[in-house]
């Protein structure tokens, strides 16, 4: 789906707008610059942030977040991760802000996260040994040859995900997330809290990314973290 980057930020504005509309008890405004009202029920930017397989509310925490660590990271590209789906569906959704073009991949979840193996991922965890995926915003870093081949390690920027780096939480292909595994079982396989993917979802995720940027990982609606 090919949308702008002003589309882009439009969208940004009118639902922070919109939402300080409905939040009328609020004692202070969300965003401090001049609230835009929407014309229409529906926004045009807003259809097209939808219409790219990006949730709306997902797509605005990972503005905010590109804000709040904006100096560490590149602005122009970013990966969001949307954990509110199921594993069997392509979820991790890479975004060209500059261009106004998406498209999104499968990506495994830890097993951590997933105790029972349900497609589902249920916690997030940022502690060492856990086997689970942490939410947050995490910065691409270098590449390197692993134990999966060609890998790429990542740096998390906020408290719940920060042990990314001495957990080796990194970026890799996997046999498990290949979509054979979705048309053989349902659902993907799962990681000890990498972000695994096929071994073409890993070129698609390189190339867009490099190393820079920022990844956004959430489920929206909240989950406790262990």
């Amino acid at each position: 789906m090919n949308f702008s980057r002003r589309n882009f930020i439009a969208s940004a504005s009118t639902l922070l707008a919109t939402s300080a509309t409905v939040a009328r008890a609020a004692p202070a405004p969300l965003v401090s610059q001049p609230v835009v009202q929407p014309v229409g029920p529906e926004p045009v930017a807003l259809d097209l942030v939808r219409g790219s397989g990006v949730r709306p509310d997902l797509f605005m925490s990972a503005m905010e977040a590109l804000d709040r660590h904006g100096a560490r990271v590149r602005r122009d590209r970013i990966g969001i991760v949307d954990f509110s789906a199921h594993s069997s569906l392509p979820r991790f959704h890479l975004v060209d802000l500059d261009k106004g073009e998406t498209q999104s991949l499968l990506v495994s979840h830890g097993s951590g996260s997933d105790p029972g193996y349900s497609g589902w991922l249920q916690r997030f965890s940022n502690r060492p040994g856990s086997n689970a995926t942490s939410e947050g915003a995490y910065a691409t870093a270098n590449y390197y040859t692993g134990k999966h081949g060609h890998s790429q390690r990542l740096i998390g920027l906020d408290p719940t995900n920060d042990n990314a780096m001495n957990r080796a939480i990194v970026i890799h292909s996997a046999w498990y997330a290949e979509p054979e595994i979705v048309e053989r079982s349902g659902k993907l396989g799962r990681s000890q809290g990498c972000f695994a993917f096929s071994r073409r979802g890993l070129d698609q995720v390189f190339a867009h990314l490099g190393e820079g940027r920022l990844i956004y990982a959430r489920k929206m609606g909240g989950l406790a973290s262990g």
